[in-house]
């Protein structure tokens, strides 16, 4: 999908990464591991790791992240971290007493080869208490792919089917998204009447609010009672094929759960998506509120078309935003012309599925013709904005310096977004969410038009 260009400049760079549009699996398989009610995530590794991991999760909640290390030193890495994580066990359940805690690994325990399934089996747990772990090389795919990873081993040492009779209630995996999402997730789901369980779930968590007293486990997220009940739901629905289906799949092999794997819902198809799964499934009717809803947001995208039309625009971020947010531009008209993500897994012909391909269908049925790149790099985006300008760039804070070199306006979706605030409370999901999209995408556009103008007439007054 390359063009020219691009393929000799990586042919140049011979095939390295610069500026990857993503960051490592230990910061997803932390932020999963905060979706638990009373869960302390644990980095098994460096200090250093897991504080570039909070503070990154910190500056884009601004919310504190709390978490543990077993504090690698230089005997760590030769012997092994065994007595570290053994210490580390005893000493977090002593100190801070968290019902749960979610070990994930780094680059320096993977690359040592540490058993944590054997050192977790020898370790001092009181009673009533859990230590759970998945495996997060960082070398290997991305912060979606250690979500993914955290989420599927929540189903392996959480979900029981105690009853051959399923009951009538889905589970729904939100993917990797702010918790507003998973808010607005859920208000769709209650206003359809359906009984669900959600995991993880990090609002009440990430979003808490002040109260004048410190919390260091909040009250929001997934109970154990209500993980270990997803086994005996009626259908799991996984928002998202990179973050969600891998736990959906296992908890169809360990509990015959079935899994339905739908889009991000990010815009008025994918949300109507959603919806018609779960009035499939339990024979609800969709509520006049949500109607209302769907019907004003079509009345919006008609009221404003001519702002998008035709207009063109790269994406880049997590493949499961990226996807929903491209079926939403051609949705208003416009042109993604450059679609983007750094989550390797999936180029063509990838065995879980291809990110290349899902896009590919989505600009071929709109007759748009455009570079895609799944692995890629900002530096790659780069290039491809520079050999053809866009009207508009939209994914994460780091497209900042794309923006401004090129003058193009940006509007920050996904993760990270370290210099805004707020936008971790507000939806990009469901139709309010899509309401709020084109706001913030005419808006951007509006303002470039105006400052145009502007510019315009000073010429004409000198």
């Amino acid at each position: 999908m390359l063009d020219a260009t691009t393929k000799d400049i990586k042919e140049r760079t011979s095939g390295g990464m610069i500026n990857p549009a993503k960051t490592c699996q230990p910061i997803g398989a932390m932020y999963a591991a905060l979706g638990i009610h009373g869960c302390l995530p644990h980095s098994h590794g460096s200090q250093g790791c897991c504080s570039f991991h909070r503070m990154h999760l910190t500056r884009h909640f601004r919310d504190p992240i709390m978490a543990s290390t077993s504090s690698f030193t230089e005997g760590a890495s030769v012997f092994g971290g065994g007595a570290n994580l053994k210490t580390a066990i005893k000493t977090i359940f002593q100190v801070y007493n968290p019902d749960i805690i979610a070990v994930h690994t780094t680059c320096l325990t993977e690359t040592i080869g540490d058993d944590i399934p054997n050192i977790i089996k020898t370790a001092e747990i009181p009673e009533g208490k859990l230590v759970i772990h998945t495996n997060t090389p960082s070398y290997v795919g991305s912060h979606v792919t250690g979500f993914s990873n955290m989420t599927k081993s929540m189903v392996n040492y959480f979900s029981e089917a105690t009853s051959d009779v399923k009951k009538e209630q889905v589970n729904i995996i939100p993917g990797f998204v702010n918790p507003g999402d998973m808010r607005e997730i859920k208000r769709l789901t209650r206003a359809m009447n359906a009984p669900f369980i959600m995991f993880p779930d990090t609002s009440g968590v990430v979003d808490s609010p002040m109260t004048g007293e410190f919390n260091m486990f909040p009250k929001g997220g997934t109970t154990q009672a209500e993980l270990a009940d997803t086994g005996n739901s009626k259908i799991t629905v996984a928002l998202g094929r990179f973050a969600a289906s891998d736990a959906a799949g296992q908890l169809d092999k360990k509990c015959k759960v079935p899994a339905v794997t739908l889009k991000t819902p990010i815009g008025i198809k994918a949300t109507d998506s959603f919806l018609m799964t779960l009035r499939k499934a339990f024979a609800y009717e969709v509520p006049y509120e949500l109607e209302e809803e769907r019907g004003q947001l079509v009345d919006i995208m008609t009221d404003t078309h001519f702002h998008f039309h035709g207009k063109s625009v790269a994406i880049f971020g997590d493949p499961d935003i990226v996807t929903g947010m491209t079926e939403f531009v051609l949705s208003l008209g416009m042109k993604p012309i450059h679609i983007l993500t750094g989550t390797p897994g999936g180029a063509v012909g990838s065995a879980v599925g291809s990110f290349e391909d899902d896009i590919k269908e989505l600009v071929d049925m709109a007759g748009v013709k455009a570079n895609i790149q799944a692995s890629g790099d900002l530096f790659t985006l780069h290039q491809w904005i520079k050999t053809k300008p866009v009207d508009l760039l939209i994914g994460t804070t780091y497209g900042k310096y794309i923006a401004r070199a090129e003058d193009i306006p940006l509007v920050r979706v996904g993760f990270p977004v370290l210099d805004r605030s707020v936008h971790s409370y507000m939806p990009i999901v469901g139709y309010r969410g899509a309401m709020r999209l084109i706001e913030m995408i005419s808006g951007a556009l509006l303002d470039r038009q105006d400052r145009d103008a502007a510019d315009e007439d000073f010429e004409l007054v000198m």
